[in-house]
């Protein structure tokens, strides 16, 4: 296993199914990391000293461990329930959903819901959100008025590696969509 798939596979253990390597999480998603390491183990050959690359190395910041490295958890994107301690913030006026064209006619009815997950997943730039996007099919991506929610009462989290959550976003607050192109310019 590459350790890119490793990777992949901490963030399904940590965030869907502890119990594939019989872990369990505390209230705040936190896991044991000697328990984690011999999960994996038991799977393909993993450590300590490879659990930390990841976790450093990890562009998305996936990852975090306690002070002494005895915990680790997944930042966001969990299915099962967790508190994963999320601060409160004020959002900016306008952030980003990225999806895929084939879920359009969806989202035009529900608005953005967390499915499977615990919530929307935001960002704060085009780029990203077209990123996420593109993995779903033809990129859409979806401006969210967050100005207009937050003055009603939603509240908005920042996750430590900076993506935006929120419970659901109405489809009256999602602005004008903006699709990629082929030539990677936008449409409005």
């Amino acid at each position: 296993m590459k350790e890119k798939d490793i990777s992949k596979y901490i963030a399904f253990i940590l965030r869907h199914k502890p119990e594939e390597i019989n872990i369990v999480l505390d209230e705040h998603g936190w896991a044991d990391v000697h328990d984690l390491v011999e999960g994996i183990n038991n799977k393909v050959p993993f450590n300590m000293k490879l659990l930390e690359h990841i976790v450093e190395a990890d562009e998305k910041q996936r990852y975090s461990f306690n002070e002494n490295k005895t915990l680790i958890r997944a930042n966001q994107g969990h299915s099962v329930p967790v508190d994963v301690e999320l601060k409160e913030f004020v959002p900016p006026d306008i952030l980003y959903h990225g999806t895929g064209e084939k879920y359009v006619p969806s989202i035009d009815v529900m608005g953005l819901i967390p499915k499977s997950r615990l919530y929307v997943h935001l960002s704060d730039n085009i780029e990203t959100a077209i990123k996420v996007g593109k993995r779903h099919g033809k990129p859409v991506v979806y401006m969210v008025d967050c100005k207009k929610m937050y003055a009603l009462g939603y509240h908005f989290y920042k996750s430590t590696n900076g993506v935006w959550l929120t419970k659901s976003v109405p489809n009256q607050f999602l602005m004008e969509k903006t699709i990629e192109d082929y030539n990677g310019k936008y449409k409005t």
